[in-house]
């Protein structure tokens, strides 16, 4: 259930009209990362959460301040769309129910928000436009911070830890290959970095360094082509068997 309150959370008071800028700022609003994903995720999640208590509360308690938030970034006449006009859509939004897996997603999507409000803060130079941008940064710089200590928090209660999903049995992974770095190129590099030696973050493996990574099986047959698709394949059986109709017409010369 929601409550209209005519208060503001914060009262936005830019100086002058600008209509380029204000295409610009459509991207904190109806794009990938804006406003409106981020309460429509945040919701989503908050209902499907299965966890009663502190966890199903900060889902909900956020993605309600992100519905004023969306408040806060529309001007006169909005558009529920990004700043190239593409209109908003539900596929942007993350709500599994794995609790590890979407507070994950949520840390990336806030972290994603604020580097487009900083960009559009250095676009413009209106004070009463920086003074709003300002108090968005903050309030996602909290976000930020909020789900990286939620997903410590989820490890240190038990509820989930990684890899995801951690109820997944461990053994069912084929782990002759579950902690190799496979490096696919003639350079080397990537051999220098956390990720290719040492103890997974998982604590459950050690990174292996597979210098020369090479396919493990050899190239096979195409799949055979359904004849009713009509798509181009040579009349070789094993790969394109001929339909009842198609064996005794005439082929083009």
């Amino acid at each position: 259930m929601f409550f209209k309150y005519r208060g503001l959370q914060f009262e936005a008071r830019p100086e002058q009209p600008d209509a380029v800028y204000a295409m610009k700022l459509q991207e904190l609003l109806g794009g990938a990362y804006g406003e409106m994903t981020m309460a429509m995720q945040y919701l989503f999640q908050g209902w499907g959460c299965r966890v009663p208590g502190k966890y199903k509360d900060l889902i909900l308690d956020v993605g309600t301040e992100e519905l004023a938030q969306h408040a806060i970034v529309s001007g006169g006449g909005p558009l529920l769309a990004d700043s190239a006009g593409q209109a908003w859509s539900g596929r942007y939004i993350v709500a599994s129910g794995n609790l590890q897996a979407d507070f994950q997603a949520n840390v990336t999507a806030e972290m994603q928000g604020t580097l487009q409000a900083t960009r559009l803060y250095n676009m413009t130079d209106d004070p009463g436009v920086r003074h709003m941008l300002r108090f968005t940064i903050a309030r996602d710089t909290m976000h930020q911070n909020l789900w990286l200590s939620a997903l410590e928090e989820l490890r240190a209660d038990g509820l989930e830890g990684l890899p995801v999903p951690a109820a997944h049995p461990f053994e069912e992974r084929d782990l002759d290959h579950a902690y190799q770095f496979w490096n696919v190129s003639e350079h080397t590099d990537s051999a220098l970095g956390r990720w290719a030696s040492g103890p997974t973050p998982d604590g459950r493996g050690e990174y292996e360094y597979v210098a020369d990574g090479r396919p493990l099986a050899e190239e096979g047959p195409p799949p055979a082509a359904d004849p009713l698709l009509y798509v181009t394949a040579p009349a070789d059986s094993d790969t394109a068997p001929a339909g009842p109709d198609q064996a005794n017409s005439p082929r083009p010369q």
